[in-house]
């Protein structure tokens, strides 16, 4: 395997550079599609190669119910430092498997508690609670629905009224929940990929504004109304549950909706900082596929060789 079953390891770092320019540059919505791929890719890469090294690292255990030829010295050399990889990989990939599966468990719980919550009330797609607490929010399911309270809708017009639902209700069509629990996931498994993750929740909630806007028919409607609820939103109850409005890149937002709608191109040219930046956030998602499927193999191959018949 050598050094290419660390090269997933610290491959995200090339897609930095895409995570900050997509924001800026791309559709919202092919930014979206692209950042939540790339995410998912190189987490999964990262984490194969975890468990590969974590192999290692337990057939040098004593007492260990793995095949004693598991810790030949043929096998061992197959890692660049053995030892100290295999022994650190143990507690990484637990810690990575356990905090995924937090967060994929706190995601159900709020989706669950907000149903049971809403279970007397008539299944409508839109629910407006009585609270003081200005919020609102899209709780996916089968039917999808827009929570809102009595406090958001006082301080909004007619007009940003209708802008917040058809924001919501953009966030409910294309399932932005799934990009932002997949980009959630994947910054546990890889902290190099939170950086996209940010992005993610940014650019989930511009392709809402753009989708909102179309609706509509007026994006200095759908600003003022974002902008209004950012100053008293309370936000979503999840990290991976679509809000309105919170603190945080709101000002981007209401800027970018008070200028020209951004063109709907599939892929940026190469010869933009945007496509230099897409472009190496592939290159770099299929180096790291390439060489987590290598290491896979060739650990495979190995360790077959070692094991006694």
């Amino acid at each position: 395997m050598g050094v290419f079953v660390f090269l997933p390891l610290v491959l995200p770092l090339t897609a930095w550079p895409v995570a900050r320019l997509a924001e800026h540059h791309l559709h919202p919505r092919t930014a979206t599609w692209l950042l939540a791929g790339v995410s998912g890719v190189l987490a999964v890469c990262s984490t194969v190669c975890l468990a590969l090294l974590m192999v290692v690292g337990t057939a040098q255990l004593p007492g260990n119910p793995l095949p004693d030829g598991w810790s030949d010295p043929e096998v061992r050399e197959a890692v660049p430092y053995d030892e100290v990889a295999g022994k650190v990989a143990i507690p990484a990939l637990f810690a990575v498997l356990a905090s995924c599966v937090r967060a994929g468990w706190r995601h159900r719980r709020v989706r669950r508690r907000a149903g049971r919550a809403l279970a007397g009330l008539p299944a409508t797609s839109v629910v407006v609670l009585p609270d003081e607490t200005p919020y609102a929010y899209a709780l996916p399911g089968r039917k999808g629905r827009v929570i809102v309270t009595t406090a958001m809708l006082a301080t909004l017009t007619g007009s940003e009224r209708r802008a917040l639902f058809a924001h919501e209700r953009a966030h409910l069509d294309p399932r932005h929940h799934r990009f932002l629990l997949l980009v959630q996931l994947a910054a546990r498994a890889n902290p190099f990929l939170r950086p996209l993750r940010t992005a993610v929740m940014y650019t989930t909630e511009r392709w809402a504004d753009e989708e909102a806007a179309a609706r509509i028919g007026s994006r200095r409607v759908v600003a003022r109304a974002v902008g209004k609820a950012a100053l008293i939103s309370r936000g979503a109850p999840s990290v991976t549950l679509a809000g309105f409005a919170t603190a945080g890149p709101v000002p981007r937002r209401v800027a970018a909706l008070l200028g020209p709608a951004p063109a709907a191109s599939v892929w940026p040219s190469l010869f933009t900082s945007a496509g230099l930046a897409a472009w190496g956030a592939a290159a770099g998602t299929t180096v790291s596929a390439l060489s987590s499927a290598n290491s896979a193999v060739t650990l495979f191959l190995i360790l077959k060789a070692a094991t006694p018949l």
